[in-house]
């Protein structure tokens, strides 16, 4: 029996929600440069539970049953005030979070189509505010209501920082989540999906996906980056402290990635995005010092930037907590969770794989006694 270590190359199922051929990243088959540049979020939702793009109509029904879905019970807001808000990881209080909203929903342990599909629509409505309440309590402030004329981007913000944002914030924003939706077989998709094989409802997949998210290996990487960058301080420490970790043979958080050999193409927006905000901002230090490390870390190792390494300073330049960071993927990524949960449902095999035994054989029983 053949091996692959973490089943990288292998092939586990087949979907029509997302693909990575030659370097480049679709959605449904729309490339994501084209839905970037030109798509809300709320319309990528829709392409990928639909495997098709709204018209104006569906979709405007589509973001109102979004945004009048996003308040959660006042039993959730009071078990984050339960919680040691100094100390908790937003990851951590989010899992759980998650998973007693289930317990709020009458429909949690329906199974047919039409039941998920609405508690798809609930979870991704109430993740945002899960994540902005968890922030504002936690700086000592009350949680905001959702405002029924704003974007979903534009309510995360709305409901993090309690104004209006700008218009340039939004952008940022839309467009981080669009690029963070979905990303084919990755590990918390595929743990979402191996979670609702057993026919376990869509609560327990998303609490799943969670848990392997918060990993640093995959969705901690970003607020690792801003560490990074914070530990750095200025643009002209940039090389001397990458060519010392380089030297410890230490990893530079960022850059690279699994399935991509030329480039993450999701990283140009963001770059771009980086740049326009850090200048606005007055903080184009975080900018510079990020194309320099690129630039070095690509030249001396052939590894170019991945989505994590720009969404740092972007997040950051929007004044977005470091280690909510990770939280903000996973209100993206719960769109293609959910798309997986909702496709592996569609066509159900339990997910049973078999592993190569390379422990001891042929051993004897000795009593107890005699040991």
């Amino acid at each position: 029996m053949s091996t692959t270590k973490g089943l990288e190359g292998v092939i586990a199922t087949e979907s029509s929600i997302s693909s990575i051929i030659d370097d480049q990243l679709t959605y449904v088959g729309y490339g994501i440069d084209e839905l970037t540049e030109n798509s809300s979020f709320e319309e990528v939702v829709f392409l990928l539970w639909n495997k098709r793009l709204p018209n104006k109509d569906e979709l405007n029904s589509f973001t109102n049953e979004l945004v009048s879905n996003m308040e959660i019970p006042s039993e959730i807001i009071d078990h984050l005030k339960s919680y040691d808000l100094t100390t908790v990881h937003p990851m951590a209080a989010l899992r759980t979070a998650v998973s007693l909203l289930g317990l709020f929903d009458s429909e949690a342990d329906e199974m047919n189509e039409s039941a998920n599909v609405r508690k798809a629509v609930r979870l991704q409505a109430k993740i945002a505010t899960v994540v902005t309440a968890f922030a504002r309590l936690r700086d000592g402030k009350e949680p905001v209501s959702p405002k029924n004329d704003l974007s979903y981007a534009a309510n995360f913000l709305y409901m993090l920082n309690g104004k209006d944002p700008e218009d340039i914030e939004v952008e940022a924003i839309n467009k981080a989540l669009i690029l963070h939706a979905d990303h084919e077989l990755n590990a918390s998709t595929f743990t979402a999906r191996v979670c609702v094989a057993t026919l376990s409802d869509v609560y327990s997949g998303i609490t799943a996906a969670i848990g392997a998210l918060k990993g640093p290996l995959h969705g901690g990487a970003n607020e690792r980056v801003m560490k990074m960058l914070s530990e750095i301080g200025e643009v002209e420490n940039a090389l001397p402290y990458i060519k010392e970790k380089l030297e410890n043979k230490e990893k530079i958080m960022g850059m690279g990635h699994r399935v991509y050999r030329n480039g993450d193409p999701r990283a140009k927006h963001l770059k771009k995005m980086s740049k326009e905000l850090t200048n606005l901002t007055g903080q184009s230090k975080w900018y510079e010092m990020s194309v320099q490390i690129e630039d070095y870390i690509k030249s001396e190792k052939g590894l170019p930037a991945n989505v994590d390494f720009y969404s740092a300073s972007v997040y950051h330049s929007l004044g977005i907590d470091h280690d909510l960071f990770t939280p903000i993927f996973a209100i993206s990524r719960f769109s293609g969770w959910l798309a997986h949960i909702l496709e592996q449902y569609e066509n159900n095999r339990l997910i049973r794989p078999r592993a190569s035994y390379v422990g001891p054989s042929h051993q004897k029983y000795v009593p107890l006694e005699k040991r």
